[in-house]
This record gives structure tokens, C-alpha cells and sequence, in this order.
């Protein structure tokens, strides 16, 4: 009979020995009962609390909230998991497991390969090498997989989750309206009421994790003048401006109005003390009630070439008006005493660093650089040099860095307006994943940019995407996970180590037909049109994709013959794996029609495709964004779009 003891009271610390003991009986069903009780002065048994409380030294964290230390010293019977905060026990508890060989392939109990054998002695101790280390919602969210993915993230070792904006209703759309498969699924619209409630719902299943926080983003330049953009990136030109508000939006072509009908595109007349004020007021009331918010995103509005126009804001460039704006925002926090942090974002039009104003107070503030527009084929270097920065040019035609580099140079000086810890916001599973089906390739670029990032004085990313970025199976967000943890480990281990979880005595199998998948489309090809139509006609490059489908019938036998296993999650992993070779099968055909020439061929044969591939989104759901897929492809295949088109 083993025994728990919690040796500190706190409700994350309470759910870290309910999964101590869950997976502990499940990797021994026949060991008995399992006694869980608050104990602080317990000297036997499994031991769960604060490093502090026994006594261990956290001084290699400079703040014990935000920096996870996991300290586990076991034996077969008991002893130590610890963590430097009450996260970082949840996240000791599932390392353990983990040293004991289990494994959370994807989210869902499905994901879960936990082996039937007795414990073995633990010793392990580590200070995750990245602060933050997360995802942001995005792509068709669906509630029940929201509810997994938040309860996986501990499990892969991540601390943060953001969720975008106040009410993130347009991505409950994307999968609730049935958006990119109409052809499979009737549409079930949900109310703004009922996403607010979700919402909530995340909300606390976070803070029963004791995860990292953060919220918001965009929307500030919109809600606190009477606009809603609840709708997201919708064209809503019958959407109504307070009358009191109209003269206090930007000024763009000489009309203050919304961006092109989309509310979450439109600036403020960032000049204007009044308009500064009231979203000043706005974001610290925003702030004191909703005061289980670690971090608040303010972001301005999204789109380009929508700054204000006017005399006065002419006098300045928009990232000037943007840290006036933050140090008023301070000056309110302050007056509320409120000690909330705030996260400000070099992007878009603030990629440029301000050139005469500076942030007041540096403690309040940390700093993100989402280079958004960068290119995906090479990864973040170790070193950047310093160059030269094109000057800003005010609403001009997009002439954002393609090079990662060219963003971390902007991100250097904005170090002038005050040293703030920084963060990454990227992309990785936003479009991109999806243009290397093979995900080998992918997943190395993954790799290398967090090195790189790492290398360059960034503590850590956030990723934009998809919460469906597990298809064909895990291995890239594994991989995002454990480089942000431990940034030496070696790429083969990761490469290893997850191929022969997911895939046994096969592993090295699925490796080769993945590598295969990914040199036969070329991740190099398909994105080299990610910013403008450059034209994908390449004959010598058809020839190479049809090649795809030799690939798929070399290997589906062998997967055929290992459908099933004795462990439901490579169950799944194969299913999953035979679902890929249709989806690689029918993308291959539209991709040699492409290469071709035969636009109209193509396109119909990627229309066909997502029609088909539509049916299997209730089965597949939890590991595949039927929407943001296709999203990325059609980006591609047909009629490529500017970068901040919206679909």
C-alpha cells in the first residue's frame, strides 16, 4: 500500500496527489489502496509541497512564481516530489511518471501509454531553461478539446496558456459554424453567452493547474469605444460606432471608420489624451476584474496600413504612441494597486522600437516579439549581427522583415525604451505546420528556432495555433515542449524517444515513411509562396510528388499488419497514420496538377480532398483542424491571399 502525503495546503498541490495516485494505480492495478491526506510533518510515503517546505534550495530561480524547479528524490515506496512553486509540483508529479516511462503522446485519455510495472527509483532535478512555455488559442476550437488540451499541457511539461480576447467567440465558430466542412456537418452556431461561460470554464481549469495565465490581446482599440468585435475578423460594415467615439478612431484615407468593416482592425487616434484615457481606464478596470489573470496581452489593433493619419499623430511613429499608452496604463494599475503584469508586442507596425518615448516602469512590463511575417524555411540563428533597420514608413504597402533576423534586430532596440523580460509569440502551428506534411522537417525548424530564440535573449514562446496540431501524430509539439524545457537535449533523442512510444517495434518504419512524405512534397517548395504568387508551375517538382504515392504503398502494408496493439494510444497512432496516407494521397494529386500548371485542376482536386477528408472530423477532431488546414492549404492552392486576408 503506498501512501500520500500533502505537506502544504493549496488546491493544485490537491490535484497533483489525485494524479499521483490515479497513474500510480494504473501502472500497478493490483497494488492495493492508495492513501492520500494532509500531513506536514510526514516522513514516509510520497511527499508532495514546496521545495521550501523541505527545506531545498531554489536560488537558482529569480522568481519563484514564474521559474518552475522540479525536484523529485524516490524510492519503490516514497519520498520527495517538489517544485519550486505549486505548479511546479503538478509538473514534478507527471516527471516523475514520466522517469518511470510513461508517456502523454497527444491529449485525451486516447494519448495516454502508461506501462503495467512496478515504480522505480526517481532522482531528478531541474529549472525548466524557458520561463514560458505555451500555446494560445486558436484555429476551430471545440469545448471538450479545449478541456484536454489544457489538461495535457502540465503533462508535456508547459506552464502557460493564453486564451485571445475577451470573448474568443470567432474561433468557437470556425468549428461550431462547420466553416470548411459544410459538406459533412450541419452547422450548430453557439452564443457569445455560452463561449463567455466556456471561457470561465478554461479559467478555472487553469487555476486548478495553478497554470500561467494570460489574457486578452487584441480588441482594446475597439471595446472601450462602445465597439464590439466579438466577431473577430468579420466584415461588418453595419457594425455601429457610438457617435462620441467616431471622432476618436483613426483617421485613415480621410475617414474615421472601421478598418474595411472589421472592428478588431481599427485603430485609435493615438494622439488624442482623451482616447488614450478612456482605453487607459478601460484595460485597469478590465484588470481588477478579472485579477486571476497573471499576464494581460495589449496588443493594438491587428491588420496593417490602419494607423491614424492626422496632424498630430504624423508627429510620432505608432510605437511611441504605444508606450505613452503603456505608461498610462501603469499610472491606472498603480492607482488601483493592482499588480497585474502586461505584456506589450513588437508587431506589425510596432516592430519599429519608439524613437523618443520610454516605459516608466520596467517592472510592470514584459516584452514579446511575434515575427509574424517571417519566412519558415530558415531557422533563427545563433547569433544575429547587427545591421541597419529600414526606417518606418507610415500606412505604405507591407514592407514587414521576412527575415527572423531582421525581427530580432527591431527587438534589440526597443530595448532602448527599457529593459523588460521578453517572450516569443510564433507560428509554428498556426499555417505553417501544415505545409510540411511529413512534419520531420518541420519539427527540426521547431527545434532550431527555439535554440535560436533561446540564444538571443528570449525566455520562452507562446504559440499561436491550432489546439488540433496532432496529426499525423504528436511528435511537433512534443518537441516544441521538451526543447523549451531542456534546450540541449539532443533532436535524435526527441526523434527517438517519441517514434518508439508512439510506434514500437515499427518506430523506425514510420520515421522513414514520414521522411519520405516530408522530401517528396518539399516543405521548401510549398512554402516558397508564402508572402506573394510567385507561381508553383515546376514539372521536375510534379514528378517528385507523385513519387508519394510509391511511398504509401511501400509502407501500408507493414502499417496494416500493426493496426492494433496492446496500447490503445499506438492503436491510435496507427489509425492515425492511415488516415495521413489519404490525406498525403489525395494533397499529392492536387500538388501535381499545381506543379503542372493545371490551376483549375488543382483547385478542384483540393476542394475534393477537404469534401472528403470532411467525414472524418467527429473521429479525428481531437487531433486535426479540419478548418485550419485546409485554411493554410487553399492560402496556397487556391488564390493565395495577402498574409492578413482573413478566410
Amino acid at each position: 500500500m503506498f501512501r500520500i502525503y500533502k505537506v502544504i495546503s493549496h488546491p493544485t498541490v490537491d490535484f497533483a496527489a489525485e494524479e499521483l495516485r490515479k497513474y500510480l494505480w494504473m501502472m500497478m492495478p493490483e497494488c492495493g489502496g492508495i492513501s492520500v491526506e494532509y500531513k506536514p510533518d510526514a516522513t514516509d510515503g510520497f511527499r508532495l509541497g514546496l521545495m521550501s517546505d523541505f527545506g531545498l534550495d531554489t536560488s537558482e530561480a529569480e522568481d519563484l512564481f514564474l521559474d518552475d524547479i522540479l525536484h523529485i528524490d524516490t524510492d519503490e515506496q516514497g519520498g520527495i516530489i517538489a517544485g519550486s512553486n505549486h505548479r511546479s509540483v503538478l509538473l514534478a508529479v507527471y516527471r516523475f511518471f514520466r522517469e518511470n516511462g510513461c508517456r502523454w503522446l497527444f491529449p485525451g485519455v486516447d494519448g495516454e501509454l502508461i506501462p503495467l510495472q512496478d515504480i522505480v527509483p526517481v532522482k531528478y532535478h531541474k529549472m525548466a531553461d524557458c520561463r514560458y512555455r505555451g500555446q494560445c488559442n486558436e484555429g476551430a476550437e471545440y469545448q471538450p478539446n479545449m478541456m484536454e488540451v489544457i489538461d495535457f499541457q502540465p503533462k508535456i511539461g508547459m506552464n502557460v496558456f493564453m486564451i485571445e480576447f475577451d470573448n474568443p467567440k470567432v474561433y468557437y465558430d470556425y468549428y461550431y459554424n462547420a466553416q470548411h466542412n459544410t459538406a459533412n456537418r450541419d452547422p450548430e452556431p453557439v452564443t457569445a453567452d455560452t463561449v463567455k461561460q466556456w471561457k470561465r470554464q478554461c479559467e478555472a481549469e487553469l487555476a486548478k493547474r495553478s497554470l500561467q495565465f494570460h489574457d486578452m490581446g487584441h480588441g482594446w482599440t475597439a471595446e472601450p469605444f462602445g465597439i464590439s468585435s466579438t466577431n473577430g475578423w468579420v466584415k461588418e460594415f453595419d457594425n455601429p460606432v457610438p457617435e462620441e467615439s467616431r471622432e476618436l478612431l483613426a483617421l485613415v484615407n480621410g475617414k474615421r471608420e472601421l478598418h474595411e468593416g472589421v472592428a478588431l482592425n481599427t485603430q485609435f487616434c493615438m494622439s488624442s489624451s482623451k482616447a488614450r484615457t478612456i482605453v487607459a481606464k478601460y484595460i485597469a478596470n478590465y484588470a481588477e476584474t478579472h485579477q486571476n489573470a497573471d499576464y494581460i496581452h495589449v496588443w493594438l489593433a491587428d491588420a496593417t496600413r490602419n494607423h491614424c493619419e492626422c496632424d498630430e499623430c504624423r508627429k510620432k511613429i505608432p510605437s511611441d504612441w504605444y508606450v505613452m499608452l503603456l505608461n498610462e496604463i501603469d499610472e491606472c494599475l498603480t492607482e488601483k494597486g493592482l499588480a497585474t503584469r502586461i505584456v506589450f508586442i513588437c508587431y506589425t507596425d510596432t516592430t519599429w522600437a519608439p524613437t523618443v518615448e520610454k516605459l516608466h516602469n520596467t517592472k510592470r512590463f514584459s516584452f514579446m516579439l511575434a515575427a509574424i511575417t517571417r519566412v519558415y524555411t530558415i531557422p533563427v540563428p545563433m547569433l544575429v549581427e547587427e545591421r541597419p533597420l529600414p526606417p518606418y514608413q507610415l500606412n505604405k504597402p507591407e514592407t514587414f522583415p521576412l527575415t527572423v533576423e531582421e525581427y530580432i534586430r527591431h527587438a534589440k532596440a526597443w530595448r532602448a525604451a527599457g529593459e523588460c523580460p521578453s517572450m516569443v509569440y510564433e507560428y509554428h502551428f498556426w499555417l505553417h505546420q501544415y505545409r510540411d506534411p511529413g512534419v520531420l522537417t518541420f519539427a527540426k525548424m521547431i527545434y532550431d528556432d527555439i535554440r535560436g530564440y533561446r540564444a538571443n535573449g528570449f525566455d520562452g514562446l507562446i504559440e499561436d495555433g491550432s489546439q488540433r496540431s496532432y496529426f499525423p501524430n504528436g511528435f511537433l509539439f512534443y518537441v516544441y515542449a521538451e526543447t523549451l524545457f531542456d534546450t540541449n537535449v539532443s533532436f535524435e533523442a526527441l526523434v527517438k524517444d517519441y517514434f518508439e512510444s508512439a510506434y514500437g517495434e515499427i518506430a523506425d518504419d514510420v520515421r522513414n515513411y514520414l521522411a519520405e512524405i516530408s522530401d517528396a512534397f518539399s516543405m521548401e517548395y510549398i512554402m516558397s509562396n508564402d508572402r506573394e504568387s510567385k507561381g508553383y508551375f515546376d514539372p521536375k517538382r510534379a514528378k517528385q510528388i507523385r513519387g508519394v504515392k510509391d511511398i504509401i504503398a511501400k509502407y501500408q502494408p507493414l502499417f496494416a499488419e500493426h493496426r492494433v496493439s496492446s496500447y490503445r494510444a499506438r492503436t491510435v497512432a496507427m489509425r492515425l497514420l492511415k488516415y495521413h496516407m489519404e490525406f498525403c494521397a489525395g494533397l499529392a494529386e492536387a500538388w501535381v496538377l499545381k506543379a503542372m500548371g493545371a490551376d483549375p485542376e488543382a483547385i478542384a482536386r483540393f476542394y475534393q480532398l477537404q469534401d472528403s477528408f470532411g467525414r472524418l472530423e467527429y473521429e479525428i477532431g481531437t487531433y486535426f483542424d479540419q478548418r485550419m488546414c485546409f485554411s493554410s492549404l487553399k492560402r496556397l492552392i487556391d488564390s493565395p491571399k495577402t498574409f492578413y486576408e482573413a478566410d
